[in-house]
């Protein structure tokens, strides 16, 4: 091997050595900031309800601490004040049941005589869904009061509800014609009586309800976006998770509502491969979450509270810094749309909301 040869070899290696402790010095880096931005022992108004107060009339600025939040945390009377309750508009006052008239296509069936619960159940068990439109069950006590067919319970007839719409698209013909038919075979072997409605009814009312639907499929974001180096991944999720986020296995992190449901989203931008992340972004899916909740006030604070913690701005799609007036803005929006949303009889965050919004 002649001189010049060794020379380029001895330049390649050095060149690979150097690149491999830049990275790993990057690696360190990134885990440090990390590291040092969730090691903090100063409170967190996020998790302290002795220092939260009213946060739409102090706009104080919250920092994480060491102890796991809860969504229970920021829904306390003192903190929250919703912007119309589903009292006042007359929808609330008894339990919302899985066959809902203003959201179903409704089928009843009516029983020559009445039939136990544990044989409709049965009946019906394979009956969940029409095309990707699901199905839903509810019956008729001897008391003349519609309840969830139950084990042990006694019904003189039958709501069969295929829902009418759902983010995929509006109920079809196709979907329409399946159900009548399976409901049809359930009439016959229960010996029950169907008043089946008309398609071309059901279709239009299918494709008005859509349009509700397609009007308010609202979903927020804002972002975090790194004024320097990039975050280790590693130990951003883990940091994320002991403040009490719920980490999913496509990535995203889920903050919980203090019930059954989300109050936003935190996503990394990258894939499961890639080990540093410059941009955070947190979601809100507006028809979805309760007003009474405050879901953009709460996940702006948690934005504004990263960016401070990890050295970031917080950003629009566009990595335009977003001020805290057009943060305010947007917030009295998200109040206004969940209003519309009550009138219409589709309060935010209800279980008939969920179901269109699914």
């Amino acid at each position: 091997m002649t001189d010049l040869q060794l020379s380029l070899v001895a330049a390649g290696v050095a060149f690979i050595v150097v690149l491999v402790i830049y990275n790993k010095w990057q690696e360190y880096r990134a885990r440090k900031s990390v590291d040092q931005a969730f090691s903090g022992g100063h409170d967190d108004v996020l998790m302290n309800p002795a220092e939260r107060g009213d946060f739409s009339a102090t706009r104080q600025e919250p920092q994480f601490g060491d102890g796991d939040i809860d969504a229970s945390d920021f829904s306390d009377a003192d903190t929250v004040t919703p912007a119309i309750s589903a009292a006042e508009v007359g929808i609330e006052d008894e339990p919302e049941l899985s066959v809902d008239d203003l959201i179903d296509c409704v089928i009843p069936l009516e029983f020559e005589s009445p039939v136990r619960g544990e044989k409709l159940l049965q009946e019906v068990a394979e009956l969940k869904y029409v095309g990707k439109k699901p199905v839903h069950f509810i019956g008729l006590t001897h008391e003349g009061k519609r309840d969830e067919i139950a084990h042990g319970g006694v019904y003189t007839s039958m709501f069969a509800g295929v829902q009418m719409v759902s983010r995929s698209g509006p109920l079809n013909e196709l979907e329409y014609s399946e159900f009548v038919s399976k409901l049809r075979e359930i009439a016959d072997r229960l010996n029950a009586h169907s008043d089946v409605p008309d398609m071309n009814r059901v279709m239009s009312n299918a494709r008005e309800l859509h349009q509700f639907v397609a009007e308010h499929d609202a979903q927020l974001s804002v972002n975090v976006l790194s004024n320097g180096a990039p975050w280790d991944i590693t130990t951003l999720l883990g940091a994320l998770e002991k403040q009490g986020f719920d980490v999913r296995a496509d990535g995203r992190l889920v903050m919980p509502d203090g019930d059954v449901g989300n109050l936003f989203t935190l996503s990394t931008n990258v894939s499961a491969s890639e080990t540093v992340t410059s941009k955070l972004t947190l979601l809100l899916d507006v028809p979805c979450v309760s007003p009474d909740l405050e879901g953009f006030g709460v996940m702006a604070k948690c934005a504004r509270s990263l960016a401070s913690r990890l050295g970031g701005t917080v950003v629009d799609d566009g990595n335009n810094p977003i001020s805290e007036q057009a943060l305010a803005e947007i917030a009295d929006q998200v109040r206004e749309f969940c209003n519309a949303m009550a009138v219409a009889e589709i309060p935010a965050g209800s279980r008939r909301a969920k179901r269109l919004f699914s």
